[in-house]
């Protein structure tokens, strides 16, 4: 298995700076949690009864990119992607896992140029009514709440540990 490579926490510096800075940083953490699984491990459950795995948090992260960096550059973010009335935990338990990792970079990719159309962190995203900053602080703390869960669930897989 190759090594993932991975962003370094960010150095200080300007705001904007470290505020990409642990975006980059939180995102390659949750690619570095689901670099050289199969697509088994990818899917498996946390524990019973959790319906938590890998590639739900993948799903849920590129749900997450959707509805706080669209609001950077559309009027209004979709909800609800990957949920379904007959399984409440759809987004965690039903995957296709290359489509989920290609939405998920997409989603990112998406983010990406939308924060480059805004110059200052004090804009307003055109969907929500709140700061860009706003909105990147909320996405960094999604990841970084979601990524505890990842590092227990690939310690559980393979013993992997760390950020």
């Amino acid at each position: 298995m190759s090594e993932f490579v991975r962003s370094e926490q960010p150095g200080d510096g300007d705001e904007r700076g470290i505020v990409l800075g642990w975006l980059a940083f939180h995102r390659d953490a949750l690619e570095a949690k689901c670099h050289g699984l199969t697509d088994e491990q990818l899917v498996g459950r946390a524990a019973h009864p959790s319906h938590l795995s890998l590639l739900g948090i993948v799903r849920h992260m590129a749900e997450m990119e959707r509805v706080y960096g669209v609001p950077l550059h559309r009027p209004k973010a979709v909800w609800g992607q990957y949920e379904n009335d007959e399984e409440p935990d759809f987004d965690c338990t039903v995957a296709d896992v290359a489509e989920s990792f290609r939405a998920w970079r997409d989603e990112k990719s998406k983010t990406d140029a939308a924060i480059a159309r805004h110059a200052s962190l004090d804009e307003l995203g055109a969907g929500n009514g709140r700061s860009v900053r706003w909105n990147l602080a909320k996405l960094v703390g999604e990841y970084a709440r979601h990524n505890g869960h990842a590092d227990i669930i690939r310690e559980r897989i393979d013993g992997q540990t760390g950020e």
